[in-house]
This record gives structure tokens, C-alpha cells and sequence, in this order.
């Protein structure tokens, strides 16, 4: 069947914004938190509230999509096929918990395995970005201009602290001489924030070893369509059914990142966390 895209564009704004509401008149309420992977990995039950009334709703308006989300809720995917909604309901809910800020929601639509349309609400400051395929990206409705191309000198590049020591993952040594080398480092604690910052020409890139699909699909959309480049570390396509390593970056910086910055250490399993 033919998909109606104004109607899915439509519907997914007016979540985004009932979402919203919901989480600014319940910022500063009593909320459980608890813990996933580690102690520091947190999820709320205003995470699974969000997560839980997008997808009642996608599933009663659209019960031929399927659907994919941080928080245990969703479909089993084997494969990309069909139109599929990638969720996190509160992306930096660290920052939701400690900061009441610095958190969004990220929303990404793909149809059999092509990113359509990506979403990604900053709720504190009110930004709406949005991208659809190969029509543009838009900022509150104002047209985002293209990235241009810079030197890794003027570069500033978000990578998390951690990686810059001793860890399971990266050559800290290499990461180290990219950061003496750029003009400087940011840590915003949102993958959604932090892609869509590089989108915009706020930062240059972002360096992470270890993301879920929830956390890059709607942010891949939006910096793709703006002519950015988002790869795993090791220069492969991203997958919307697997962890990965990402770097989202200027185009025009990518390469040298790649080649002089980036290194997994040695039989480190890509994805694997």
C-alpha cells in the first residue's frame, strides 16, 4: 500500500508536542529512577510513560508499522522491511534527571531500512529539528543551510571525557592528540543533541564507540540531509537493527578523523557493550 507521508509527518509532530507538554508540567514531580546496564545507565518512568503513549498511538493509527525503542518496548526485528519507528523517549535522561535540561526526544522513520524522516525535540529550549528525505532540514520551520567545510584546526568536536583515558574500546593516546589538535571539546550527554549540533555547524563531530539505533536514527536523517557523513568508527554503514560505533562529522574532516584519530584497539568486536 501507498503510505501516506503528509498524514505520518502530521501525526508524529502533534506526539512530539503532546510529548513535550507532558514532560515540561511534570519536570520537577516526584519521579522513579532505575537502572539498566549499570549504575549509571538510568531510566525513568516518565522515559517509559513517553515511550509507551507513542508507540499505543502509532500502533492504533498505523498497525502495519512496526516499532523500535530504548525502553523494552517495540517489535522483534529480524529485518528492515516496511516503514519502522525508532524511539528514545528521553535521550540524555542522566541530563533529564540531574539537570533538568540538556535532553530530548529522538524520533526517526525509515522505510525498509532508508531514513525518511527524522525528529529530534530539544523540550527545554523548545527545538523542533526535522529533516525529510532529500527535501531539507528545518530548525522551528526555518530551513537549515548546508555544512561547510572547515579544517580540523577551527574544528570543535564532542567526545566524552572517558574516552580520552584508559578504556576497552579506542587508543585514548590517539583520541588525546586529536584534542590538542582541535580548537576544542565539548560532552552534552545526548547522542540526539550532540548529532543534531553537528548538523547545525554547532560542533564538528561527534565521537562515540558505543550507540543503539534509538540513540542515531533520527540524528543520521537530519545530518545527512545537511551533508554531513555519519559512519560507524570503522567507516561502515550504520544499521537500524544493531549497536554500533558512530562518528557523525563535517564531511570535509572525516577522513583525517578516520585515518589519524580514530583507533579500536586490537580484537575489539565492533558494537559489542
Amino acid at each position: 500500500m501507498k503510505e501516506d507521508w503528509k498524514k505520518i509527518e502530521q501525526f508524529a509532530r502533534n506526539l512530539l508536542i503532546n510529548a513535550t507538554k507532558n514532560i515540561k508540567s511534570s519536570l520537577y514531580d516526584s519521579i522513579t529512577i532505575n537502572t539498566k546496564s549499570n549504575e549509571n545507565d538510568l531510566v525513568t518512568n516518565k522515559d517509559e510513560e513517553i515511550q509507551r503513549y507513542f508507540f499505543e498511538n502509532i500502533k492504533t493509527e498505523f498497525p502495519h508499522h512496526s516499532l523500535l525503542g530504548e525502553e523494552g518496548k517495540g517489535d522483534d526485528l529480524k529485518n528492515v522491511n516496511g516503514i519502522v519507528w525508532i524511539l528514545d523517549p528521553i535521550d540524555g535522561t542522566m541530563n533529564f534527571v540531574h539537570q533538568k535540561r540538556n535532553f530530548a526526544i529522538s524520533l526517526g522513520i525509515y522505510e525498509n531500512g532508508i531514513g525518511k524522516m527524522g525528529f529530534i525535540f530539544d523540550v527545554i529550549h523548545n527545538e523542533l529539528y526535522f529533516a525529510k528525505k532529500d527535501e531539507g532540514a528545518y530548525l522551528n520551520d526555518q530551513k537549515i543551510s548546508p555544512l561547510k567545510n572547515i579544517v580540523i584546526e577551527e574544528a570543535i568536536v564532542a567526545v566524552n571525557a572517558i574516552w580520552l583515558t584508559k578504556n576497552r574500546y579506542l587508543n585514548h593516546e590517539k583520541l588525546g592528540l586529536l584534542i590538542k589538535k582541535i580548537r576544542g571539546s565539548r560532552s552534552y550527554g545526548s547522542a540526539a543533541l550532540e548529532m543534531v549540533y553537528v548538523a547545525t555547524g554547532r560542533i564538528d563531530a561527534y565521537i562515540t564507540p558505543r550507540l543503539s539505533p534509538w540513540d542515531f536514527a533520527a540524528g543520521k536523517i537530519i545530518v545527512e540531509e545537511l551533508g554531513g557523513i555519519c559512519t560507524t568508527l570503522k567507516n561502515e554503514e550504520l544499521s537500524i537493527l544493531k549497536n554500533s560505533s558512530v562518528l557523525v562529522s563535517n564531511a570535509s574532516i572525516q577522513n583525517e578523523l578516520l585515518t589519524n584519530y580514530i583507533e579500536f584497539l586490537p580484537d575489539q568486536k565492533e558494537g559489542k557493550f
